[in-house]
Order: C-alpha cells, then structure tokens, then sequence
C-alpha cells in the first residue's frame, strides 16, 4: 500500500501557467544534500579566517573558527568575499554588497573568547586623520622603524606614541607583535575613557513627561545596566493567566527558583545567577500607573498610583530601583502578591503609552533596559489607539494596503526617537487576546534595539514553557546599552545605508539604545568611482561604541580584508549565497512601508533571475540557450528566493507585522532557519541516534528531509522547526506502539493538544532521543520555542505546517519545480532578446 500522502486541500498555491517539462523532484537541486556537505567538511577541520581557499562555512553547519586576522562568520559574513574593482562590475554581477555585523555574537565552545584590551587614560591607537579615526587592527602596517603605522583604511600614517612603541623585526613585523591582540585578532574589545562617555540627550521642546529636575547636560558616567519590568494587569491579562506565568518568570530570573515543570524536565541547564550589580524595578499599569517603592528598608513594597496619564510624572524615583539580592524580602512578595491583587479588576484595555512614558522617565539620564508584558489594547492615556475606519481585509491588495505596516501619528514615533536618545531599550512580551495594532506599537523595540516575542490568545499549557525561556535568554544574555556603531571602508567603498533594529541619525553613524547577542546590523555597500586596484586588499571595519551591562565603556571593532578583482567568475566564486538571500529578505521587509506586496514579489523574482542571467552573460555564455544554468554558488538561489515569498502571506497584519520586526534584526543563521524549516522524521529513527559519534565524539542527530509532502509519509511522525515554533505532525496511519513509547497513548484522538511535554515517567528509546533532539534544538538556539501538536485532518496547527514546508505549492505560491521552471522560462526569454538584438545589431 503507498503511505506516500498528498498535500491537504486547504494549502492553496498557484500552479505554473503554460507548458513545462515533466521533472522529477528528486533530481532538482536539494538543500539537504548542499547542508550535508558542508557539515561534513566542517567536521574534521577549522575554519581558519584568512584562508582564502575554503569556502565560508554555511549558516546550518557546526564548526570551529580561528581568528587569523579577520573576524570570523559569527561576528561578520558578507554578501561577496570577493569585491568587484568597479560598480560597472558590481552591476554587471547582479550581487548586492553588504555586511552582516552582529558585534556581540556567541562563541562556540572551544573558541577563544574576544579579548579585551586596556591602553589606560590615552586610549586605543587611532588613525590621526579626522575624516578617517580608525582603530588600529591587523591589516595597519609600521613603518619607519615602528615609529609610524599607516592606516588600511585611509592609507595615512600617524605617530606612535612612545608607551606603544615597539621596533620592528626582520620582516617589518613589531617584535611584540604575536602578544598583542589588536595586531593578531580580527575582533577586539578596547577599554575606553571618558572621552568616549555617551553624550547627553538632544533637549526637546515637548517633553513627553514632567520632571522636577532639569536634563541632564553632561555625559553620562558608565554605571551598571538597570532593568525595569512592567506588567500589564488589566482583565484580559489576568484571565489569560500572563500575569501570572510573568510573575514567576520575574521571581525565577532573579532568584533561581525553579518551577515544577523545569524540575520535571532534565534538559534544563541550572538557573543563571541574575547580576548582583544590576538593579530592578517593577511597575504595573491598566487605567492608571502602578509604581512600587521596593526600598530594602521597608517591610513591604508600597504602591504609588499615578491616575494622570496624560502628564506623567514619577511619585518615586531612587526607592524605585533596587538589588534584588538587597531586597527579596520585597520583591519576592509583591511578585506573589500581583495576580491576586488585580484578580477582581474589570479594567479592560490600558494605558499602554503612558507606561512607555513612565518607564523612559524613570531611566533619563542614565539608560538602561525596559521589558514590558503587554495584553491589552492601549486604549487610554498619550498614544491611544482607536479602531481603523476600515476593515483589514478591505485593504489587502491595495495602495493603502501599505498603511498597515507604518505608524498612524507621530506619538509612538517620537516616543521611539527619544527612548533611542536616552538609551533606553524596550523589549515586548505580547500576549493579545485581540488585536494590538504593532505596526504602530511595534516602532519602539525596533527603534530602540529592542525585541519583541508574540503569544497570541496566551494559554499556559502551550505558551508558558518558551516565554519563560525567552525571558531568561532576553536577562541573560549579552547586554550593551548607550551604543553607537560606524562601519569604515577602504578607498573605493563607502558605506549607503543600515538596516536593523536601530536609530540612523546621519549617513555615518546608528545608534542604538540596546545591542545584544542576537542583534545583527545589515550595512549596504557601494562603490565611490575611485578606481580599486587588484593587487591591494579592501577593508571593511566596524565599530560599535558601549556601555557594558556591568557598567564599563568599550570599543568592539570588527576588521575583514577582502581581495579585489575585475573578474565576474571571482565575484561568483567567493559569493555568499545565504547573505545574498538575507540582504534580499531584509530590503524587502524595508520596503513593505512605501511598496505594495505585489511590487516586492515581482522585485524579488526579477532579481533572482537577473542574478543567473549575469551569471549565465558572465560565465557561461557558450551554453545552449535551453539549458538551465545554475551556479555552484547559488544554485539553491530560486527554492530560497520563493522562500522568501511566502513568508507569511495570508496572515493578518499584526502577525505579518511581528515577524517583518524580526526578520529586521534576524541574523543569518536566524533568517535561513526561518526560511526554510528544518523538517525531521522521527518514526524511524535508529538506536543510535542521539549517541555519541566514536569519532568525533559529537552527538549523533537524525538526517534532515526536504520541506515537502512529497517525501512524507501518512504513518509518520515529523516534528518542522523554523526557530518561531515547532509543529509535531502525527500521520493518521501512525504506530499505536509509537505513541504509547512517547505520550503514552495509543491514538492521536487520545493527545491532549494543550499539553505537549513529553511524560516525564517515559523512559522510552523514542522518548529520550526526541528529549535529546529538543534539547539540542535549545541549545542552538539558546532559548526555547513554542511546541504544537498537528494531528492529520484533525487539528488547525496542520495548515501552519503545510505553510512551513516551502517546496510545495501553498501560501499562494508556486511549488519549489514550478518556480524553478518559471525562472528557467524567464532567463530563456531574456536571453533570446538579447540574441535577437544582436542578430539585428550586426545585420
């Protein structure tokens, strides 16, 4: 009997119009086999930075980086490790140039961390040109016995001072040279003095809040990060259970104490110590502002309701913030006393901007982080929301369809600018029950480096597990705040433009009230018209400028040299075909505010072909005109290109909106999993899976599957994973025995679709690899994701999988084999033009 099953009717796509040739999947090019690969290269070798030879390892795979010179992928990948020696040949190659700098990255295990160097009061050496400063890095060259260094960047010298003076060996090297860092390493953290304190705030005319004390003119001295958490307790927060789930997350983040259910589970790593030099604060809000006097001399915390929304001011400010470990005898309590003091509230909706207010009151000044828990539409106080005159539907597929992606008014803009101006950050925590409108609240965390996480209709059971984890990663993590970042290029190349989750004040700089581990700045490239020469290097550096969360100010400089060339098959040949897909998503996702939808898919299509196109003019001109020609490079370029457009079409805007913030800062290897889910069988896993490898000693995983029904199977289990959520998909026709081993059930009507934990009684070979596979996917991620079950023909969940898998014909997309064959199409009838204008050229 065939178990092979077909793709539900409810996945709506749109077939390939015309003719085209019978192709069989199996024979088209598979990302699967392209991951293998890599993986398997990097398994038995370093990537070594300035080896030229080696490819750049790709997003998915694991490996080990040793930093020669230039930063390694984690903190720098680009579009092209090859720069085009003109802009005649960068368009001509169709390959945008851009860099992706995520300046706090992570290490792997093994790696050297970043090191910090400390050149006291006189600072780190930078280039004496003031239309250059670049920092002294790698690819800098001493000259005149070590008394001078010439800048990569600007090609100047400048003196070194005495206390860094070194002479120079036989190959006009410092002798010291091998111990110094800022010479050997492609990043490095430099200690900073207080002429690089973050300046004060640009005074407004306005002020958004009443304060008794004047803004302050001064710098602002480096002191430790403060975190201030406010929580939104009005009805549909409290019945949803948000409030509560938050209030243990908050108390479980501070002081360790863990709930049943991470006791329960063995994956979960020890709780984290929170920093014992960072203070808190907690406020509440529905109607009206909550503050909280938490002083550790008092018994009790003390509430101080603030009912003026609209001209808000701050009834308390140093008993505000806190210790936690100086004050548990306070902060425990109240967390524990907060559900149940608004259990009887009927306060509907809240004043959700005033809150923003209050909490950029009460960190002026001095910055800091703010994590706000929000389930209510803010329907009070300084940028209420009303209702919009039309439905949404009504605007799909119009001019105006663009509006529901852009702010309507200019409060939560200018509540974004001045937060980014006094280094405040926000993250959001969003719990709706109906919808919020994030295109208009949402301009916050993106403008002030924050970030948002979305559970919509909040349900415990389902939601708890990965918002706490998320809360933990969002504490935990690596924190700057007072940031400001300039990327510097050699000669020839300048900077156009930023994106990310940021504030651009000029065409040089972004700044940014908070910077962490996941946040990656996208910089776009371009050529000045000065000629570059081949036989020299272009250099790209970054420097991101900050405050630590412990309260030191540093300089992070990322340094990479490039070779230059003038041929097009070099330019392929050391392209980067992931950063390239990145680049588009991100341009794409910029261009929703000023674009129709429809606009930016045909942008995309044309693009992806106009790239093989050049490939094809450039470097395989002799082929036959009916021949598809797909690069080494990118030949995985279409399937990622249509990943792109279905990226969450039929959806409403709040959805859409949430995920185009997170695509903004995504970094990619956060992006490529988003686009294209990774998709796991595990009905037939083998015993040694989730063992260690005898050779490697790494731990053994399961082989991916192409995203397509295709391949699947209707007495299957798969579990898809796109680094938002994960879909366990249970075929109808499964094994009773399988899902005893693992929920102890014996039918799929029989699963509690609420509860997806695994038992923890189950001891099971299949229950203890699917722990070890989970734990693993937490571990990549460093935070877990929401877990949902997909009954076959049974459960809702099954049409978000059939949207995951990105090869089949759905989200009002073309299958992976029709696109394909539409470009193919596209790229015959370009090229035939082209023929025809010769022919009649020389004719």
């Amino acid at each position: 009997m065939d178990r092979h099953i077909r793709q539900p009717p409810h996945s709506a796509g749109q077939p390939f119009k015309g003719l085209r040739s019978r192709i069989d999947p199996s024979q088209i090019p598979s990302p699967i086999t392209v991951a293998d690969d890599d993986q398997s290269l990097w398994a038995t070798q370093s990537y070594m930075t300035c080896a030229a030879q080696l490819p750049v390892p790709l997003s998915s795979s694991e490996f080990h980086a040793i930093d020669q010179g230039n930063s390694t992928p984690r903190f720098v990948r680009l579009t092209t490790y090859t720069v085009p020696d003109s802009a005649n040949l960068a368009s001509a190659c169709e390959i945008p140039l851009g860099a992706f700098i995520r300046p706090f990255a992570e290490e792997e295990e093994g790696e050297e961390l970043v090191p910090l160097v400390d050149f006291g009061d006189v600072g780190p050496p930078r280039c004496s040109q003031p239309w250059c400063r670049a920092y002294i890095n790698p690819w800098c060259i001493f000259t005149h016995n070590g008394f001078k260094w010439q800048c990569n960047i600007c090609e100047s010298e400048t003196e070194v001072s005495s206390h860094y003076y070194s002479v120079l060996d036989s190959d006009l090297r410092r002798i010291d040279h091998l111990q110094r860092p800022e010479l050997t390493r492609g990043t490095v953290d430099f200690a900073v003095s207080e002429e690089y304190w973050a300046p004060p705030a640009r005074p407004r005319i306005i002020p958004s809040y009443y304060s008794a004390t004047p803004p302050s003119t001064t710098k602002r001295v480096p002191q430790p990060m403060r975190y201030l958490f406010v929580i939104d307790v009005s009805q549909e927060a409290i019945t949803s259970g948000f409030v509560q789930s938050v209030c243990e997350g908050l108390i479980n983040v501070f002081y360790g104490t863990q709930s049943p259910n991470e006791i329960i589970n063995t994956s979960i790593e020890p709780p984290l110590c929170f920093p014992p030099e960072n203070e808190i604060s907690i406020m509440t809000y529905d109607h009206t502002l909550h503050f909280y006097n938490l002083s550790s001399n008092r018994e009790q915390a003390t509430m101080h309701v603030v009912s003026d929304i609209d001209e808000v001011f701050l009834p308390l400010y140093e008993e505000m913030f806190v210790l936690p470990s100086h004050a548990r005898h306070i902060i425990e309590p109240l967390l524990k006393s907060i559900p149940r003091r608004f259990t009887d509230t009927t306060v509907r909706g809240g004043c959700l901007g005033s809150a923003v207010c209050a909490s950029l009151a009460s960190l002026a000044g001095r910055g800091g982080q703010v994590t706000m828990f929000i389930s209510s539409l803010p329907t009070l106080g300084g940028g209420f929301l009303a209702p919009r005159e039309q439905e949404e539907s009504a605007l799909y597929g119009t001019d105006k369809e663009k509006e529901l992606f852009m702010p309507r008014g200019d409060f939560w803009r200018d509540m974004a600018e001045e937060c980014a101006d006094e280094g405040v950050g926000v993250n959001y925590f969003l719990a709706p029950m109906q919808p919020i409108d994030i295109g208009m609240i949402g301009i916050v965390p993106s403008v002030t480096g924050g970030e948002m996480f979305f559970y919509p209709r909040y349900t415990c059971s389902l939601d708890e597990d990965a918002m706490l984890s998320q809360l933990r990663r969002v504490v935990f993590r690596q924190t700057a705040y007072n940031c400001s970042m300039r990327v510097r290029c050699s000669q020839g190349l300048r900077v156009s433009r930023y994106s990310g989750n940021l504030q651009q004040r000029s065409s040089t700089d972004v700044d940014l009230a908070t910077c962490d581990a996941d946040k990656t700045i996208c910089a776009t490239l371009e050529h000045t018209g000065i000629p570059m020469d081949e036989r020299r290097n272009a250099y790209l550096q970054s420097a991101m400028l900050y405050t630590t969360s412990s309260g030191e100010r540093r300089v992070r400089t990322c340094n990479i040299a490039l070779p230059v060339s003038s041929l097009a098959g070099n330019i392929f040949r050391r392209a980067d075909q992931e950063s390239v897909v990145v680049y588009w998503s991100k341009l794409s996702v910029a261009a929703m505010t000023s674009k129709s939808l429809r606009n930016i898919r045909d942008d995309l299509t044309r693009k992806c072909t106009a790239l093989l196109l050049a490939y094809r003019r450039n470097c395989a001109a002799s082929s036959a005109p009916s021949q598809l020609i797909l690069p080494e490079q990118f030949k995985l370029l279409p399937l990622y290109t249509l990943s792109i457009l279905k990226t969450r079409r039929n959806v409403v805007s709040d959805v859409r909106n949430y995920h185009a913030h997170k695509m903004t800062s995504y970094s990619v290897v956060a992006m490529m999993r988003y686009l294209y889910p990774k998709l796991l069988a595990l009905h037939d896993l083998t015993d040694d899976i989730c063992s260690p490898d005898p050779t490697t000693g790494r731990i053994q995983l399961p082989s991916l599957m192409r995203s397509s029904y295709v391949w699947m199977e209707s007495n299957g289990l798969y579990l898809i994973d796109n680094g938002e959520q994960m879909i366990l998909w249970i075929g109808a026709s499964i094994s009773p025995q399988l899902l005893k081993d693992l929920y102890a059930v014996e039918t799929i009507q029989g699963l509690d679709i609420r509860n997806t934990r695994i038992p923890p009684g189950s001891s099971t070979l299949i229950s203890e690899q699917v722990r070890q596979i989970l734990a693993h996917r937490e571990m990549q991620r460093r935070r877990r994701t929401k877990l949902v079950f997909a009954r076959q023909d049974l459960d809702a969940a099954e049409i978000d999988f059939s949207d995951m898998l990105v090869e089949d014909q759905n989200n009002d997309g073309m299958s992976y084999v029709d696109y394909l064959c539409f470009i193919h199409k596209q790229i015959n009838t370009a090229v035939s033009v082209i023929s025809c204008n010769v022919c009649c050229f020389f004719a």
